[in-house]
């Protein structure tokens, strides 16, 4: 199992290899490294893709002490070094993409483009705060309850009900079931404690893909048409039907805009 010693973490990776343009991907909450299954498959023979899970989840072994988004960057400078990777294509979802547009911030020029699925620039308003805090405490006191993941599953994945979610539903609420509560607590404030960067986000010049499910109740597809505008180098902006993890879900949708906007890069 490939895993990396990096700033007293042991970060589980996966590497597709070859010689083409380096991507690195980056998760969500609850999710791991295999969020970006289809896109990996779509572009490793013409792209080097690197995934990783961050601390918390999948087979990352975590130190179990509190950390926030710039150790996430961290992480994933650490990884690139690691892999003797100067600089690359980031591609963050949700969290994964709050991780992606700190790191252009901090280090530049080892950012090469920045693709933005289902992220924001900003902070997350005080009532949708406090539903992450009841999440989060509920799980602390009373472990993954069926309705607590199950929500969680409504808003990150679709309806229940929904024919083409219930592989989804099978495959990710066991693995949301084992997650220690430690690690959800430590995971969330994460999230809670970032830091506002809309201010900032004019300071990124390389080129930028937006995408975002029309559908996402979590962080709403207004958001994403804000921060496309936002950006100077805005290169596009994918909606398509779906909730947040919508790069999973209708991988139809998202992956052609993410297969162009790559190749006009190249």
């Amino acid at each position: 199992m490939p895993l990396a010693k990096i700033n007293g973490q042991e970060i589980y990776f996966e590497d597709s290899g070859g010689k083409g343009p380096a991507l690195v991907f980056m998760h969500g909450f609850l999710m791991d490294q295999s969020l970006f299954d289809f896109q990996v498959k779509m572009l490793s023979p013409d792209y080097r893709c690197i995934r990783w899970d961050a601390r918390c989840f999948g087979r990352t072994k975590w130190d179990g002490r509190p950390f926030n988004l710039y150790d996430s960057v961290k992480d994933c400078f650490g990884l690139m070094d690691f892999l003797q990777i100067d600089s690359a294509i980031l591609v963050g979802m949700s969290q994964g993409g709050y991780c992606a547009l700190r790191a252009a911030l901090t280090q530049p020029k080892r950012v090469k483009a920045l693709v933005l699925m289902s992220t924001q620039s900003g902070v997350d308003p005080d009532q949708l705060k406090a539903a992450f805090r009841e999440t989060r405490d509920s799980w602390m006191q009373s472990g993954p309850t069926d309705p607590l993941i199950e929500g969680l599953a409504t808003v990150l994945l679709g309806p229940k009900g929904d024919p083409g979610m219930e592989t989804h539903w099978n495959n990710w609420l066991p693995k949301w079931k084992k997650i220690p509560a430690i690690n959800i607590f430590h995971a969330m404030n994460n999230l809670l404690e970032r830091d506002e960067i809309t201010h900032r986000v004019q300071e990124i010049h390389c080129p930028v893909l937006v995408t975002h499910g029309a559908d996402d109740h979590c962080l709403p597809v207004t958001l994403a048409e804000e921060l496309s505008k936002k950006l100077l180098n805005c290169r596009g902006l994918v909606i398509s039907p779906g909730a947040h993890a919508v790069n999973m879900t209708h991988p139809e949708n998202i992956n052609p805009g993410l297969k162009q906007f790559l190749d006009n890069l190249a």
